[in-house]
């Protein structure tokens, strides 16, 4: 029997939906179930053939137990190497690169010395800072957050440097961006699976979270403005490798913005997303998790990203996945 694996934490609709779903498709060989571990040998045999992880980013237990399973052969979703790795500020980086539009994005130097380090550890870094070099690259107004973090959690809208200093220096030791802010006329968070579905949600960030998708999910303005996020959300998870993911899109003049997209535990519950965004993500993780396990595919194959480094543009072809067995 191959075994898919659902690793949550505090979410209450999204998991045992997924697990309900898997087993009513009665695919012979294939079931589903919550993940339950306790202590972790170094040698732990394969127990699941995939695991859908949704807490790994928040314990460091799990993150761990999850890069031994794909050790062993299990299909993690998402991967635990690249996940650990990942930062937004170098997705911006690789995501201008392959000619997805991006704002003028800048990393800043932390605002006070991490823990354990003093000003001698920050002997590399020019004092004064070009200040004025960044603000001219990047122009107000403009948004601080977090090179790597979510939730938009220390995220402020700055409109002069006189306001980014006022929340620059309110930090700490966090390691911050700083990204012109899009005037946007459309917004759109987009579900991306498998690297091969994409699901558009209209999306309002300036409204309370429980309102922010739209009722009634109205589609993007253009055909060809659909077209773009379509290719966007694709070629972004596709490079970065990532199999379930959030991309987000303000849209200004027509041109689509990749503002956020390092969400591979994104938001699936009903009380959230909505009945409709819901039966979505839910229908189309179960049939890709239940496609990985039929597939024999290599957990250890290796990161898609690394081959973009040099600038190839991903194709679909260079990362379809195997057919599942009859």
């Amino acid at each position: 029997m191959k075994k898919i694996g659902i690793l949550f934490g505090m979410e209450n609709t999204f998991p045992p939906a997924l697990v309900e779903k898997i087993n009513s498709m009665n695919i012979d060989g294939v079931e589903a179930e919550f993940v339950k571990i306790g202590g972790v040998r170094m040698d732990e045999p394969k127990k699941y053939e995939v695991i859908i992880d949704r807490i790994s980013q928040d314990i460091q237990f799990y993150r761990a137990y999850l890069k031994n399973a794909a050790l062993h052969g299990t299909i993690v979703v998402n991967n635990p190497f690249w996940w650990t790795a990942d930062d937004k500020f170098f997705n911006y980086a690789l995501a201008h690169k392959v000619g997805v539009a991006i704002p003028p994005t800048v990393i800043l130097p932390h605002n006070k010395h991490p823990e354990g380090t003093t000003d001698r550890s920050m002997r590399n870094l020019m004092y004064p800072l070009n200040w004025q070099e960044l603000f001219d690259y990047v122009g107000f107004p403009a948004f601080l957050k977090p090179y790597s973090g979510g939730g938009w959690k220390h995220v402020y809208h700055v409109h002069s440097p006189e306001e980014f200093f006022q929340h620059y220096n309110q930090t700490g030791d966090l390691c911050m961006t700083l990204q012109r802010a899009v005037n946007f006329e459309e917004y759109y968070r987009c579900y991306v699976v498998g690297q091969e579905k994409v699901h558009i949600m209209k999306y309002d960030p300036r409204a309370p979270h429980h309102e922010r998708y739209v009722k009634g999910n109205p589609p993007p303005s253009s055909a060809r403005l659909k077209e773009q996020i379509e290719k966007d959300a694709l070629t972004l998870c596709r490079v970065l490798g990532y199999d379930l993911n959030t991309v987000e899109f303000a849209v200004e003049k027509g041109v689509p913005y990749a503002i956020d997209f390092l969400n591979p535990a994104p938001d699936a519950e009903i009380t959230s997303v909505g009945q409709e965004n819901f039966d979505w993500i839910v229908n189309a993780v179960a049939e890709m998790a239940v496609q990985m396990a039929q597939s024999g595919e290599d957990p250890a194959k290796e990161l898609r990203w690394a081959g973009f480094l040099a600038g190839k543009a991903p194709s679909k072809a260079a990362t379809a996945k195997k057919k599942p067995k009859a």
